[in-house]
Formats: structure tokens, C-alpha cells, sequence
């Protein structure tokens, strides 16, 4: 049986203090592995150095892309996706508040799994993780919100490190709209709604950088909530009303004229 060749997506914003770390680790992590992969970053706005830095890392499995203007993680991720060669495609977002020898371990439940997604979960048994009551309250209410409306059993949606079979990828891409805020739920509630149903999770190590979070006030007094759960309802309202995501909306799905021609052409902004 051939060998699979692993992409991971590393969509990068401000991390000019972190990116060369970040990419080193994502290497010596996967340099210890049994895995063939490539590492593509992604930055999405060329709004500090990170650009610069990542690019003084590139060699033959690291390739580095970027775009003047931010568009969000999941315009990022759509851009590095359409790059990639891998028949595994794994996301993890720079800042590596993942442990990235994580990466691995999720690689093997795809094979044991036989799945089209695994989710990396900090709420798996054997995870190891320390976030305060407030972020577990968060989680827990909207694991509840995504089982009711998607019926996507993951308890934990967010973790910014999950891997998807290529064919998967190939057929819900496409379909997109979210760029933002709950782009995470969109794909995988997508996936879900096209009958890709193996989807089980992994466990991760986090260390949380609080310092650092979105979060700023308390629930529904938070904007990035409240965009979180404005975008998850526009979400239902296009797979279950509008049956926007269906095959025979085809036509009427987004059409990123910039993204499209940036493939056709191989080059990203300089």
C-alpha cells in the first residue's frame, strides 16, 4: 500500500513573535513521525513580519503563502487547501497552544478509525488540558447548540487542530461561505449534512495563553460570541432552509473570483 502524504495548514495572523517557532516544532514533531508531509503556512495579511520570518524557513516540504489583506482563518485555510498534494489535510493554528506531536496521534485514529474527520477535543477523557469553569461553560453550551442543530456529536468543535480525508475537503470547499468567526462549525456541519459521518476525536495537550483570547466579556456581552452564534444560525438557516448547501444549489454557492484565479495561476500575493 502506498505511502499517504500528510499537507498541514497553518493559517497565521500577527504571529510574528511565534511563527518560526511554530514551524520548527510542526517539523521536528513530524520529522519523528512515520508520516511523508509537507507543512503549508498560509498568512493571512500581510499586517507584520510574520510573512518575512515564515519565509526564511522554507525548504522542500515547507512552503510559505500570504495575501496583503486579512480575510479571516477561513479564507487561510481554503487558500493553503487548494495548494496541497496530501491525502490527509491537517489544520492547526499558529501560536502552537497545541502540543504539535499531536498531529501524529491524530493521524493514527484516522487509520484506526477508518474516519473522514477527526477532531482534536480538549474535552477527551485523556486530554490534557487546564481552562477555567467559564471556558467549560462556553464549551459545554455550545456543544449543546451544535448537537441540536447539525447533529454533530463532537464535544469539542473549536480546538484548532483537526485532520479530513482529501475527498471530504473536495466536496464541502466548495460550499463554504463563513471566513471567520464559526468557519470550524461550518465544515464540519457541511460534512456532516453530505453523509460524511465518521467523525470521532482525538486527544490533545493545550496550554492555554489567556492572554491572548478573544474572549473579552461574559457570554452573549461578548461580541466574539455573539459573531460565533450569528454565524452558527446563518449556518442552519442556509443547510435547512434556504438548502443552500445541497447539490442542487450548485449555481448559487460563492464564487471567489480572487481565489480562483490565484489557483489557476499558482501565485500568491507578494
Amino acid at each position: 500500500m502506498a505511502r499517504k502524504l500528510v499537507s498541514i495548514i497553518v493559517p497565521a495572523y500577527k504571529k510574528q513573535d511565534t511563527i518560526k517557532h511554530d514551524i520548527e516544532n510542526i517539523y521536528d514533531a513530524m520529522c519523528q513521525s512515520r508520516w511523508d508531509f509537507e507543512i503549508i503556512v498560509v498568512v493571512d495579511g500581510f499586517v507584520d513580519s510574520t510573512f518575512k520570518l515564515a519565509k526564511e524557513l522554507e525548504k522542500n516540504v515547507i512552503r510559505v503563502f500570504g495575501y496583503k489583506t486579512n480575510r479571516g482563518k477561513g479564507y487561510a485555510v481554503k487558500y493553503g487547501m487548494a495548494r496541497a498534494l496530501g491525502d490527509y489535510l491537517a489544520f492547526i493554528d499558529a501560536g502552537l497552544e497545541i502540543n504539535p506531536n499531536g498531529i501524529s496521534m491524530i493521524l493514527e485514529h484516522m487509520e484506526w478509525y477508518d474516519a473522514d474527520i477527526i477532531v482534536a477535543s480538549k474535552r477527551h477523557p485523556v486530554s490534557k488540558v487546564h481552562y477555567p469553569f467559564t471556558r467549560k461553560l462556553y464549551s459545554w453550551g455550545y456543544f449543546t447548540i451544535i448537537k441540536l442543530l447539525f447533529g454533530v456529536k463532537v464535544r469539542d468543535t473549536q480546538t484548532g487542530l483537526k485532520v479530513y480525508r482529501r475527498e471530504v475537503l473536495e466536496a464541502v470547499i466548495p460550499r463554504l461561505v463563513i471566513k471567520e468567526y464559526a468557519f470550524d462549525i461550518e465544515l464540519l456541519a457541511v460534512s456532516h449534512y453530505l453523509g460524511f459521518r465518521r467523525i470521532y476525536e482525538a486527544p490533545v495537550e493545550v496550554k492555554f495563553d489567556f492572554t491572548t483570547s478573544r474572549i473579552k466579556g461574559f457570554l452573549i456581552f461578548d461580541e466574539f460570541i455573539r459573531r460565533m452564534l450569528h454565524d452558527t444560525f446563518a449556518i442552519f438557516y442556509r443547510m435547512h432552509i434556504l438548502k443552500y448547501y445541497h447539490d442542487n444549489n450548485k449555481r448559487k454557492w460563492v464564487y471567489d473570483k480572487e481565489l480562483e484565479m490565484q489557483l489557476n495561476t499558482g501565485e500568491s500575493e507578494k
